[in-house]
């Protein structure tokens, strides 16, 4: 099966929105049974909200049509791109979604800045995956009681 392949995503167009909710949510409950924290913002968030978000989506879609994955990100004041959030639909889990949309990003779409992502710590897939990605990992911090995140940034 050929690799699914990296596009911008535009969530004006309602089914895509939807898609992109609906991995969200589901991305987003595995990680919360993964940190042991029910609070994540994004479970809580209606579609209009996400939405209304002033971010960049990118996807992975797969020959069939099928979004298995999203990366969203933000441009910072400093120049720094903050990305925001990286799901992956779980039916598409372990078959390299999150690793093909990273790399993509930080070497096509803003290969000469630093990039900047959190996540929570005890979420060993995603820490991994940072990692391995060559992601420096910074300081640990507690937005909320019962939850520590772990903050990584590039190099660049």
């Amino acid at each position: 099966m050929p690799s699914p392949q990296i596009r911008p995503l535009d969530l004006a167009d309602d089914a895509t929105a939807a898609a992109v909710h609906r991995i969200g949510r589901a991305a987003y409950a595995v990680e919360a049974e993964l940190i042991g924290f029910d609070g994540i913002p994004a479970l809580r968030e209606s579609l209009a909200q996400m939405r209304a978000r002033d971010l960049h989506w990118a996807g992975a879609v797969s020959a069939a049509g099928e979004l298995a994955g999203f990366l969203a990100w933000e441009e910072q004041a400093d120049g720094a791109i903050g990305i925001d959030r990286l799901c992956v639909d779980p039916a598409w889990f372990r078959r390299g979604i999150a690793s093909l949309l990273l790399r993509h990003a930080l070497t096509e779409l803003f290969p000469d800045r630093p990039v900047e992502v959190t996540t929570g710590a005890a979420n060993a897939p995603a820490v991994t995956l940072y990692e391995g990605l060559g992601f420096i990992r910074g300081a640990d911090f507690s937005p909320a009681p019962g939850l520590t995140m772990a903050s990584f940034r590039t190099r660049s």
